[in-house]
């Protein structure tokens, strides 16, 4: 079943068209990679789907954006609820300049959750999700800019998920990391899979193939293929596929 639901996606920077028109679905509780050389168009499409692009000047977005069958881009839709229920983690790791404690009850408060022991448990649930609480349990109280860059992008992903979020997007998560703390992340996205639909941008191919399992190939701003993981890395219909995949081009 698809959860979300885009068609005949154009995106134009001014007069610039960057995003060409397209579908693409995305089934819930799968992850799916979007895959395809520099600027080519993955990260602009991602941040369509939380609206991200409504933060920048002389962009137009048309087509159809759906959530469970809702229009995100109506204008009954409360922008800041929406980026709740579709939650972003970026390439650098941003923790707050607050403690760990504070960066995973931020949103939680601005939802209006006030009780102190309803915090303290989704804080330690989101950080054990994030598979960093046993490396921060102890020091909750620390400035989450003190830890390394791995613990920090867990820290980062422990907050979006403390507002418990349907769908959770990653604009390569683990391109600044370290491969232990890559290794983790990766681990930590196939268990996170069960209760959430994960949609992440990588330029990792490895990476792909391993976690998830439906992936785009994308290229100067159009949809060149969509499916199945294993059998787009296996035999890809397209023959501009075959060649991103065996490092032709990009």
């Amino acid at each position: 079943m698809e959860i979300l639901t885009t068609e005949n996606v154009h995106l134009y920077y001014g007069k610039k068209e960057a995003l060409h028109g397209f579908d693409l679905g995305f089934e819930e509780k799968k992850i799916t990679a979007l895959i395809g050389p520099s600027g080519c168009g993955k990260s602009t499409y991602l941040r369509c789907l939380n609206r991200m692009n409504d933060l920048l000047e002389n962009v137009t977005i048309t087509g159809s954006f759906k959530l469970n069958g809702k229009d995100i881009y109506s204008p009954k839709v409360d922008v800041v609820d929406l980026r709740k229920r579709v939650g972003m983690v970026f390439q650098q790791p941003n923790p707050f300049p607050l403690s760990v404690y504070d960066n995973i009850a931020f949103g939680l408060r601005l939802k209006g959750i006030k009780d102190k022991h309803v915090i303290d448990q989704r804080v330690e649930e989101s950080l054990k999700q994030a598979a960093v609480w046993n490396e921060v349990k102890d020091h909750l109280k620390k400035d989450a800019l003190a830890f390394s860059g791995g613990q920090q992008q867990r820290i980062c992903i422990a907050r979006v998920l403390a507002v418990q979020p349907e769908i959770i997007l990653m604009d390569e998560p683990t391109s600044a990391l370290d491969p232990v703390s890559n290794a983790k992340i990766e681990e930590m996205l196939v268990e996170l899979k069960k209760d959430y639909t994960i949609i992440i941008v990588t330029h990792n191919m490895q990476q792909a193939s391993r976690i998830s399992d439906q992936t785009a190939f994308f290229l100067n701003g159009n949809l060149i293929e969509h499916g199945r993981t294993d059998q787009m890395f296996m035999n890809p219909k397209e023959k501009l596929t075959n060649d991103y995949l065996n490092g032709r081009f990009g």
